[in-house]
């Protein structure tokens, strides 16, 4: 019971600082309080206008907004969202441009489940979609999924991978930004060992754990430095009773964005400070770039426990990937399998969370593979969310993806095999 009251504490508190900003913002905007000839009013004004919009956003999930796309026609084609596959804890959704000719290049990217919502790769999506057909991955909050759906770990999570797959068929290329990496390489594996005719045709691995130990950062350190009790005890709550899986052991999503922000804690409060200085100078707009970013960072989800802890444990603790032992159901997902997908490493020179060398360990797996289907790419000067999603993505990393899916697009006459 003391976990669903620490939910609901949560929540509570977050809802009192949601409230809190309303409360400044319309003390402070009282037309009578411009007859002060003092900047405290507009002040706390503006500071309320920032508070109220960042805890709110904290329970909403963010919409795609992705209306259209301008086709080689020269016309607007509006985009419609759709869901191909539906499941419990996460669908397949496709980005259907309505009366454009389909593309070649077939995409899907695997969206991270690490306290974000799949929008996070919003401005991915609109990368590739003038050049590309795109499906994505879009995981549920678990807090909004009844317990009686059962449980979800990383083990399910492949499964849910090699499903999606296997919809898509082989003509598919697979892009996974970040924690599902791993993962990704893990259902590919699997694929190769229980049904090669349905691996993609190539498979792009962006910043990714493939082996933590390879470069520390203070997310390894931390996944080293701490035992799995002193995890369930300190970081598991059960969702309160406002949420559909009341009862739910997860691992909050106001929990990790904490983590989130104690990590860089000073760029967020200057950030912060600045961005309430600039509406109370009227300089700042509803969709600049401060509330641009930190509407999509602040939206959080809650991951089921047991995803949490078994990806703890069996990616950065273990490092079955690492290692080549990680198994689904008992069958082992061997990458040494993995003979005729193409597979390209994409890091950022100063990616603080997945350092560089975490994602490279995967080529050093594929013992499979030809040479001629690796590559990779180290982008200088790129942090983490700028290998996906920045100026470093649209400008250098895009490019040279659609080049690798472009060069490798063609089906393979005949699987290899390692003795070839």
């Amino acid at each position: 019971m003391r976990y669903l009251v620490m939910y609901d504490m949560m929540e509570s508190l977050r809802n009192t600082n949601q409230w809190l900003g309303a409360t400044a913002q319309a003390m402070g905007s009282y037309p009578q309080l411009g007859l002060v000839p003092n900047p405290f009013f507009r002040t706390l004004a503006a500071w309320g206008e920032v508070t109220e919009r960042s805890f709110a956003r904290m329970v909403a999930k963010p919409d795609w907004n992705i209306n259209s796309v301008v086709a080689e026609d020269g016309r607007d084609h509006v985009v419609n969202v759709e869901t191909v596959v539906e499941r419990p804890f996460g669908d397949l959704i496709r980005f259907d441009v309505l009366g454009r000719p389909e593309k070649k290049r077939r995409v899907l990217l695997v969206a991270p489940m690490s306290g974000h919502y799949a929008t996070l790769l919003r401005s991915t999506v609109q990368s590739l979609l003038p050049d590309c057909e795109v499906w994505i991955t879009d995981w549920h909050n678990a807090r909004d999924i009844p317990v009686s759906e059962g449980k979800f770990d990383v083990e399910d999570y492949t499964e849910y991978l090699v499903d999606f797959m296997k919809e898509l068929g082989p003509d598919i290329h697979v892009i996974a930004v970040c924690q599902p990496a791993p993962l990704t390489l893990a259902a590919t594996a699997y694929l190769a060992g229980e049904d090669p005719e349905c691996q993609p045709r190539s498979l792009t691995l962006i910043g990714g754990p493939i082996d933590p130990d390879a470069a520390p950062t203070e997310v390894t350190d931390f996944g080293n430095s701490v035992t799995m009790g002193q995890l369930e005890q300190l970081v598991l709550q059960r969702v309160g009773f406002k949420y559909p899986g009341v009862g739910r052991m997860v691992y909050p999503g106001l929990q990790q964005l904490s983590s989130f922000m104690a990590m860089n804690g000073e760029r967020h409060s200057k950030a912060f400070f600045d961005q309430i200085l600039r509406v109370a100078k009227g300089d700042a707009s509803d969709h600049d770039a401060h509330n641009r970013f930190y509407d999509e960072y602040l939206a959080v989800m809650d991951m089921t426990a047991e995803f949490y802890l078994s990806t703890v444990e069996r990616v950065f603790k273990t490092r079955e990937i690492a290692r080549n032992v990680f198994t689904v159901r008992g069958k082992p997902c061997d990458a040494g399998k993995i003979t005729t997908v193409a597979v390209k490493i994409v890091e950022g020179e100063k990616d603080d969370i997945s350092a560089p060398g975490q994602c490279l360990a995967a080529l050093d797996l594929l013992t499979g593979l030809p040479d001629e289907k690796k590559a990779s790419h180290v982008e200088p000067g790129a942090g983490h969310y700028g290998i996906f999603a920045g100026k470093s993505w649209r400008n250098n990393i895009r490019p040279l993806v659609l080049e690798f899916i472009d060069a490798n697009s063609a089906a393979p006459a005949t699987r290899m095999t390692a003795a070839e």
